[in-house]
This record gives structure tokens, C-alpha cells and sequence, in this order.
């Protein structure tokens, strides 16, 4: 009587200890999700050697147990990422000792639903609340007709120089936007600066030569110079034969402009878009006529082989800023000058962060983490 107590008492507490197996919705997600938790160190404090873990689901409305298969017997967590919302589920797990003897706890029922806010990205928000109240003061600002300082860049300085260049020696401007597509934003940052160009151009009554390797940004640069010159009241300067489609062949391009540029020994060349390996070839040849280049693009690689071969060359986010430089538009200009603040912020950030790391604040670092 005695060793059958024992034997019911062996048998009891495993099931207790093992208990508390929770499901729940899963947090912070949209929906078709539960969770179901469990504690592993009954097993590992039980004295049977417990080797698998099985997990199995069933609607509450339902009879019928579906399988969802093993866990690692260290795990304590799965996720349940095939249930519709509003649903209930209940779940089972199944704990199998070296003997093959077995424990089963159920949950108790739960249900998965949509959150509408992410609560880990709480600091994503934060972010960009800053990043609306920083450009949209600025904006205001803008529209006010509020003055922003902008540092000289001498790359953009020099446009005027060198278009000023090529009216006193009765030479054309060659600009090139590079290989890019019209999608790409270098190539849409090239536009706004072909704009302000050809603005000069008109009033300086100086030819402006665009070969293209893309048929679409030849069709829009002919539309932003031709808006050019009429914004310079000089509609009839524009020559549309001035700004032509080439080739999509990348060497044939290099080659073709090459030709142009021996031929008609312009004496200001501007590279503003994207470019390859076409660059040095192009760069190498405007140096050899003697013509003042300057050069902008989004590619690192390619910036090294203009700045050996061009005389003025922009660099990083100058490249970029160029439009509203050039333009001295107040939104163009209030738009750099909220990224600029939002760069100084975040600077700041990071130096209050490394200062914490420093000074073991680390628990408190834990709060801007993205989850």
C-alpha cells in the first residue's frame, strides 16, 4: 500500500511542477499570432530525464488535436504564427521521458488579434515626430521667406566662373548626367542642376551641348532646358539639337562624347549624375583640351578618378544641395537646413551615447534600442 502511494506521488508531482503552461496573443504584432510559454526548470529539477517536447492545437469550438511538432527540450517558448484572429486556441504539450512515459498540460484558451501600435518602436516614433517638428519649422520658415546661411561650396562657386569661361572664348558648355536612369536620384538631382545652367547659359547666349546614354533623360533634360531659357526670357537661344540622345552602350557613350569634346574643344565640361567606369575616360579627355570640369555624383568609386582629372569636384551631400545652391530657393534651402539640424541632433546623440557607454549607463542605452 505503501510503494503504491509512492508510485502515485512520483507520478503526481512531475505533472505540477511542469504546470503553468500560458498562450497568449503575441504583443506588438498584426495579428494571426499566439505565443505559448512554459517554465523548463521543473524539468530539469524532476528526477525523470525528460527528452522531447510535443506541442499540439486545437480550436475550442472543435474536438480534434492537429500537431505542430517537436521543440527542443530546452526551449520554453513557441510561436504560433498560423491562426486566424478572433479564433480561440488551446494548447497541449506533451512531455516524454527516456521511458517513454509522457506528461500532458493544456492552456488555457486564447485568441490572436492585430495591435495598432508597435509599442518596441516607440522610439522609431519619437524619432520621427522630432523629424516633423525640425522640417516643418524650417519649412515655415522657408515660406515666411526666412534667410539660411549656406556655406560657400567652391564646386558650385566655380559654375558661374566657368560658364562666364566659355562666353568670353566663344566655346560651348558640355554637361553629361553619366549612364543613370531617370529613376535613379543622382540623375533627378542632375536635372536641377542642368536647370541652373541653362539658365546662365541663356542669359550668357552660350551653346549648352547634352549627349545622353538614356533616350528618357534626354526627353527630360530637353524640357528642363528648354523651361530654362524661358524662365531666362530667352526662349529663342534654345536649340533642341543641342541636347541629344547617343547610345545606351557604355563605351560607345564615352567614346561618342570623347569625339564631341576633341571636336568641338568645348571649354567647360560639368559631369553631374551617375557614372561608371566611363568617368576617367571622359574626365581624362576634357583635361587634355584644357577645359575646367567639374564633376558630381552619388558614386564613391567614381568621385577618386574625378578628383584627380577635374578641377572642381563635389563631394557626398554637396552633390545633392546643389539645386537649391545654385537656385537659392527658400524650401530648397530650408530643407537642407533641417537635415543639417537633424544631423547635428543625432550627432549629439551619439556622443551622449558613447559618454554613457563610457561611464557603464548602459541600462539606460537600453531604453533607445530598436526592438
Amino acid at each position: 500500500m505503501i510503494a503504491l502511494c509512492f508510485a502515485i506521488f512520483l507520478l503526481i508531482l512531475p505533472t505540477a511542477a511542469i504546470g503553468g503552461v500560458r498562450a497568449f496573443d503575441t504583443p506588438d504584432d498584426g495579428g494571426n499570432s499566439i505565443t505559448v510559454v512554459w517554465d523548463t526548470e521543473p524539468l530539469r529539477a524532476s528526477q525523470a530525464e525528460y527528452v522531447r517536447i510535443e506541442i499540439q492545437r486545437r480550436v475550442v469550438s472543435g474536438s480534434g488535436w492537429d500537431d505542430l511538432g517537436k521543440i527542443p527540450i530546452d526551449d520554453s517558448v513557441y510561436v504560433d504564427d498560423n491562426v486566424e484572429n478572433g479564433v480561440g486556441y488551446t494548447y497541449r504539450l506533451i512531455f516524454t521521458d527516456v521511458s517513454g512515459g509522457a506528461i500532458i498540460v493544456d492552456s488555457e484558451p486564447a485568441k490572436s488579434s492585430p495591435q495598432l501600435f508597435n509599442s518596441r518602436r516607440t522610439n522609431v516614433l519619437i524619432g520621427v515626430l522630432i523629424c516633423i517638428v525640425v522640417l516643418g519649422y524650417y519649412f515655415y520658415r522657408g515660406r515666411k521667406g526666412g534667410f539660411f546661411y549656406v556655406r560657400p561650396i567652391a564646386g558650385l562657386q566655380a559654375i558661374d566662373e566657368a560658364v562666364g569661361r566659355a562666353t568670353e572664348l566663344g566655346k560651348p558648355i558640355l554637361y553629361s548626367a553619366g549612364r543613370g536612369s531617370m529613376q535613379r536620384v543622382a540623375t533627378i538631382a542632375s536635372m536641377n542642376v542642368l536647370s541652373s545652367v541653362a539658365t546662365k547659359a541663356a542669359e550668357y547666349n552660350t551653346p549648352l551641348l547634352f549627349p545622353n546614354n538614356d533616350p528618357v533623360v534626354a526627353a527630360v533634360a530637353q524640357e528642363v532646358a528648354y523651361e530654362a531659357y524661358v524662365k531666362a526670357g530667352h526662349p529663342d537661344r534654345y536649340v533642341a539639337e543641342n541636347i541629344f540622345y547617343l547610345t545606351d552602350s557604355q563605351f560607345g557613350y564615352a567614346a561618342a562624347v570623347d569625339g564631341i569634346m576633341v571636336r568641338q574643344r568645348p571649354a567647360t565640361n560639368l559631369f553631374m549624375g551617375s557614372f561608371e567606369a566611363e568617368s576617367l575616360i571622359l574626365a581624362e579627355t576634357g583635361n587634355s583640351i584644357g577645359a575646367i570640369q567639374i564633376a558630381g555624383t552619388d558614386s564613391t568609386i567614381q568621385l577618386s578618378f574625378f578628383i584627380v582629372a577635374c578641377d572642381y569636384v563635389l563631394i557626398g551631400e554637396e552633390y545633392f544641395a546643389a539645386s537649391g545652391y545654385l537656385a537659392k530657393d527658400p524650401l530648397v534651402l530650408s530643407s537642407l537646413k533641417g537635415q543639417d539640424m537633424l544631423k547635428l541632433i543625432l550627432g549629439i546623440l551619439l556622443i551622449l551615447g558613447a559618454i554613457l557607454v563610457t561611464a557603464g549607463g548602459g541600462e539606460l542605452l537600453s531604453v533607445l534600442e530598436i526592438g
